[in-house]
Order: structure tokens, then sequence, then C-alpha cells
């Protein structure tokens, strides 16, 4: 086993070589029994069909991660284009609502509200001939009558008179 391990190499035109007593006998150490050989030829055999097994597991699972993010990609992008669809959308109903605004601010203008008094519902101007002045009284002062009071008012007038003295 040791001379496994050795190097051999030429040194100044001399082969150098390791002393007999070190070097093991080439038979011994070179030559396998027979039976111990469909040992590890079956033992080659079987890390060869697992590590296939391994493999082809390994495979399958990254196809399956490779599937998983495609999908999960996919999804994504259709989310994504849902979103920038209503967005527009929502741009379209803006410049509507925009638009709508303009049309009836124009329809409640003093013009057109007055073209259809006029043609429409029958209306008219008012003369100053139509208009009628009504005089009222100026005073703004209003007196109210004291009325009698009762025995029910009086009492209820002492109690709070009461009331009030001790709150103070």
């Amino acid at each position: 086993m040791a001379d496994r391990n050795s190097a051999f190499y030429y040194k100044n035109g001399t082969y150098n070589r390791p002393e007999p007593a070190d070097v093991p006998d080439y038979d011994s150490v070179r030559s396998v029994k027979p039976e111990h050989k469909p040992q590890i030829i079956m033992r080659q055999n079987e890390a060869r069909s697992g590590s296939v097994f391994s493999i082809i597991l390994v495979s399958l699972l990254a196809a399956l991660l490779l599937g998983s993010v495609i999908y999960i990609l996919d999804r994504r992008n259709t989310v994504y284009h849902k979103v920038s669809a209503k967005n527009s959308e929502l741009t379209l109903m803006e410049a509507e609502n925009v638009r709508l605004q303009s049309e009836l601010e124009s329809r409640m203008s003093a013009k057109n509200v007055e073209d259809y008094a006029e043609n429409v519902l029958g209306m008219q101007k008012m003369d100053s001939s139509q208009i009628e002045y009504i005089k009222i009284q100026t005073d703004d002062v209003v007196s109210i009558p004291e009325t009698d009071k009762g025995l029910l008012s009086e009492i209820e007038e002492l109690f709070d008179k009461c009331v009030e003295y001790f709150r103070g």
C-alpha cells in the first residue's frame, strides 16, 4: 500500500526507488481475489441505480419548481393586465365625467334657463306695471298683553324663586 502513495522519479540519471523492505510484494498488493469482484461490481451498479433514481427525483423536483414559477408569473401578469385595463377604464370614465359636468354647467346658465322659461313654459318677463307694492307697519316692537295668572302658575313661580335663592 505504501507503493501506491509513493512517487518514483529520476534524479541525476539514477532511478530513485524505495528500499525493498518498504515495498510490499507486488503480487500481494495488486492481486484481487475473484470472490470480491462481483461484490464490487454489484456495489457500483447499486450506486449507479441509486444515483439514477436521485437524478430523476431531482429533475422532477426542478421541473415542478420551474412550472410553479412560470404559473405564478403568468398569474401575476394576468392581474397586472387586469389592473391596467381598469386604470384605462377609470381614465375614460373621469374624462366622461368632466364632459358631463361641463355640459350640465352650460345647460344651467342664466341665458339657457331664460330661453327655456320663455319658449317651453310660455313665461314672460315682468313689466314694472305688474309690480305691486305692499306697505307694512314699520314698528318693530311687539307687545303682548299680560294675562291673568292662575293659582298654579303663581305657586310654580314661587317655587322657581325659592330654587333660584338656594342655588345662589
